[in-house]
């Protein structure tokens, strides 16, 4: 990597570009710009350490050593959950019989459930209950 290039990094990083920005920029990979601000600590700066409630703007205390808060209040979580329906996870629900009882449940495609309940499982594993 160049001289030139190292201080184009640098520069841009002050401006807070991103990895993969810098590197679209530079044609460098993206690995190789990681490194390099890794290395030599040109990470991004912190402009402001304040967090902002996604749907109105106010500003939000946060609890260190807690998960960050992203909403003031749950009437601004709800109102910019319903206003942002294309943001939200639409897994597809699959149809599947339950191995104790055979009764139909959902679950996500993703999921490797097997029973419809953890009171059927136990009685399928351990061998308690009648099936229903």
């Amino acid at each position: 990597m160049t001289e030139f290039e190292k201080r184009r990094i640098d520069e841009y990083r002050r401006q807070g570009l991103g990895y993969i920005k810098i590197s679209q920029e530079l044609n460098i990979p993206v690995g190789t710009i990681k490194s390099y601000c890794r290395r030599n600590k040109a990470s991004s700066p912190q402009i402001d350490d304040k967090h902002y409630c996604r749907y109105c703007g106010k500003a939000v205390e946060q609890t260190t050593g807690r998960k960050e808060k992203k909403f003031c209040s749950d009437a601004c979580r709800m109102k910019w959950w319903n206003s942002n329906r294309d943001k939200v996870d639409h897994r597809a629900l699959r149809k599947r019989n339950c191995l104790f009882c055979g009764s139909e449940f959902t679950a996500y495609s993703t999921s490797a459930k097997k029973y419809c309940s953890h009171s059927c499982y136990i009685a399928f594993r351990f061998g308690g209950g009648s099936r229903e």
